[in-house]
């Protein structure tokens, strides 16, 4: 049985690192410290010029909840022009209503500006109210695909529900489950859900080369969040992942 990896990248170099570990696909984003954010225009076109596996790019113009405003749509709207026109293969977004309800229409509308290409409905399906009924929902909307870690932290911890949407879902859309997933559980979590494709980061930790280095102050005003370090995609940490899903 064939599994497909996705690679969540936030960085050309870590696009291009996924790749050559033989990653089938990436899902380009930007601040990922806040989920997950549409990366630049820049960063877009240079991932497409140095790839050449599938190639998804976030819709998603800002962190915090997935309510977004009218200007916000355009905003989303007009990123999926400037990825069709940089020939990525496809988008990832949703849009959820005050309720806790799959925004259909909206995000509907914004696959079909993405239009030919492929959609993903990501995990804003985990900040739903009903996860039965989100899933027709996001059915409905036309998504190609969902991402989902099962409405919890770590796909570990939702096995049983995203088991259910699996079956639930048939062959309407794939489900595909991303969420704390690395090369110790990843073989545990696609046997246990029946799922087809899976989703990680598979990142370390690259030193900064700064000799001169700043104490005391953050740059986003965020304690915590290293100033002098960032994470990239570890080449050996996804061949291992690959080696396993091989293995199934």
């Amino acid at each position: 049985m064939e599994f497909k990896l996705e690679i969540c990248v936030d960085s050309v170099e870590s696009a291009i690192n996924a790749q050559s570990a033989g990653a089938d696909r990436v899902e380009f984003c930007d601040n990922l410290i806040e989920g997950g954010t549409t990366p630049g225009y820049g960063s877009i076109i240079s991932a497409r010029n140095n790839l050449t596996i599938r190639f998804h790019v976030i819709i998603r113009p800002r962190g915090g909840d997935f309510l977004y405003s009218d200007l916000e749509f355009d905003v989303m709207r007009r990123d999926i022009e400037i990825c069709g026109e940089s020939g990525v293969d496809g988008i990832v977004t949703g849009i959820l209503l005050p309720g806790g309800n799959i925004d259909v229409d909206r995000t509907a509308r914004l696959f079909e500006f993405a239009y030919p290409m492929a959609t993903t409905f990501h995990r804003a399906f985990d900040m739903c109210g009903d996860p039965v009924q989100g899933l027709e929902d996001v059915i409905a909307t036309g998504a190609s695909r969902l991402l989902t870690s099962g409405l919890r932290n770590k796909a570990q911890d939702g096995i049983e529900l995203i088991r259910q949407l699996v079956i639930q879902a048939g062959d309407r859309i794939i489900i595909m489950p991303g969420g704390g997933i690395d090369e110790t559980n990843a073989a545990m979590i696609i046997t246990a859900t029946k799922a087809r494709e899976i989703h990680l980061t598979g990142r370390k930790v690259i030193e900064s080369e700064m000799i001169f280095r700043r104490q005391g102050i953050n740059m986003g005003g965020i304690k915590g969040v290293p100033e002098f370090s960032r994470k990239v995609a570890d080449p050996e940490r996804i061949k291992k992942v690959v080696e396993v899903l091989k293995m199934i």
